[in-house]
């Protein structure tokens, strides 16, 4: 299996406005997630026409989030890969820059974080029930600066980096499944702040 080659890209304008679209968001998320894939694959788990799968990964294609894969497929079937494993929105003066689409990007992953609760949701009743105790849809009150908060930020990724990442085509221990953790840091500030 060829790993992407870099596991983040910090989103620039170009990347923030090539991601900002539910289609593009879950079509990155799968390739990450399943590894390489053709357009109509993509398309059936998406439940989209493979026509507007294709669109959307040549969008991608074209700001570098993924790339052909030329050591799959043949003349008639084009396959995809993700070139990355992660992407940040760390830049400020881009949210400043690029409002619009800082908030279409956002929707777009909480919209995947959504789905991917509600999927797991309705396997509830048939999942294993060590899996199903696992589980946990959690929220906690906590009053923090923003500097706190920062901190509370970093350690999470501190403890989650100790862990085994996925990675499509590579082996897991017995017994290991995927888990996806979702962390939301959400301020919940005052009306008028």
């Amino acid at each position: 299996m060829t790993e992407p080659r870099e596991s983040v890209v910090v989103l620039d304008a170009k990347g923030l406005r090539a991601l900002a679209h539910p289609v593009r968001v879950q079509l990155v998320d799968l390739l990450r997630k399943h590894g390489p894939s053709t357009a109509t694959r993509l398309a059936e788990r998406l439940g989209v026409n493979s026509g507007t799968a294709s669109y959307h990964l040549r969008r991608l294609g074209a700001a570098g989030f993924v790339e052909e894969d030329t050591e799959r497929g043949n003349a008639r079937e084009r396959w995809w890969r993700s070139v990355h494993l992660i992407t940040r929105l760390s830049d400020d003066e881009l949210a400043e820059r690029e409002p619009e689409a800082v908030l279409a990007y956002m929707q777009s992953i909480a919209a995947l974080y959504n789905l991917r609760t509600q999927r797991t949701l309705n396997e509830l009743q048939t999942m294993p029930g060590q899996w199903r105790r696992v589980l946990d849809l959690s929220s906690f009150a906590l009053r923090l600066t923003p500097e706190e908060a920062q901190r509370l930020r970093e350690e999470l990724e501190e403890v989650i980096a100790r862990y085994r990442r996925d990675m499509p085509g590579e082996a897991a221990p017995e017994g290991a499944a995927r888990v996806s953790l979702i962390t939301q840091l959400l301020p919940d500030l005052p009306e008028g702040a």
